[in-house]
């Protein structure tokens, strides 16, 4: 992990506050920082299959004269260098291709529509579309500015899951940030579907591992420290039980206020082998 993080800047005080959070993030993960100024609302991004294009809405263009200036005074709080992503090409005159090798992504709960109009929670279908395609991880920032001082991973059996849980020990090793596992469930199969995602035992047991009552897991939130980057696989399936947190994003969106890391079906990080 060594690439720029990728932020799509927003000269609004909502953007503001996004990126003091990707200016954070940097400086625990000890990255580079790269941003976009967009020109036009919409942009491509050419992943290996998959061509997604993002449809921004009319605050990323919000005036334009003064964002570089903003940029710099919002990043010198956390003495945070970036450069400005350049556009790899286009595929029309209004229409810029983006580069797409970078360690993460940082994106708002919605990119391409109105907010205001966003239940509590959701994510916007283009954010879904860049999670489902992207080959590196989606950071989904809280609304305003949140340090996070520890990591809390949800781990439900998934591939995705399993992939989460490999970028939270990285970032573990980076940061020195205690991690913490969430579950519900058997601990012996979770276990054992560990070690099928190539886990080794004596990893395993020295996990600081937290087992949440039964029932509908939002009521179970509470026990997630609300200073946790919260880490999670979208969109899998565990051979375990369908309603572990590999299906249950949505939830965890609209039950959780802390900035959230997550590892989609492409990311590399879920085929890493420990």
């Amino acid at each position: 992990m060594n690439k720029p993080i990728l932020h799509i800047f927003r000269n609004t005080p909502f953007g503001r506050e996004t990126l003091l959070q990707s200016a954070y993030l940097c400086r625990r993960l000890q990255l580079p920082l790269s941003v976009y100024l967009p020109k036009f609302k919409q942009f491509l991004f050419y992943f290996d299959s998959e061509v997604v294009q993002v449809d921004l809405d009319d605050s990323y263009l919000t005036d334009s004269a003064s964002a570089k200036e903003h940029i710099r005074e919002t990043l010198a709080l956390h003495q945070v260098k970036h450069t400005l992503v350049k556009p790899t090409g286009k595929s029309a005159s209004n229409l810029p291709d983006l580069p797409v090798h970078f360690s993460l992504m940082t994106c708002p709960r919605s990119m391409s529509e109105d907010t205001r109009k966003i239940a509590l929670g959701m994510i916007g279908s283009k954010v879904r579309r860049i999670v489902q395609a992207a080959h590196f991880p989606i950071y989904l920032p809280a609304p305003v500015y949140k340090p996070w001082t520890r990591l809390s991973v949800l781990y439900g059996g998934s591939d995705n899951a399993a992939g989460a849980l490999r970028l939270a020990l990285e970032i573990n090793r980076i940061s020195n940030a205690p991690l913490q596992i969430f579950s519900q469930g058997d601990r012996g199969e979770l276990e054992a579907q560990l070690l099928t995602q190539g886990f080794s035992a004596e990893q395993i047991h020295s996990f600081d591992w937290r087992f949440l009552g039964d029932g509908d897991i939002v009521e179970q939130f509470y026990q997630i420290p609300h200073d946790g980057l919260v880490l999670l696989g979208a969109y899998g399936k565990g051979s375990i039980l369908e309603t572990l947190f590999g299906s249950t994003m949505e939830k965890v969106q609209s039950g959780l206020p802390n900035s959230l890391v997550v590892v989609g079906p492409k990311c590399g990080w879920v085929k890493v082998a420990q």
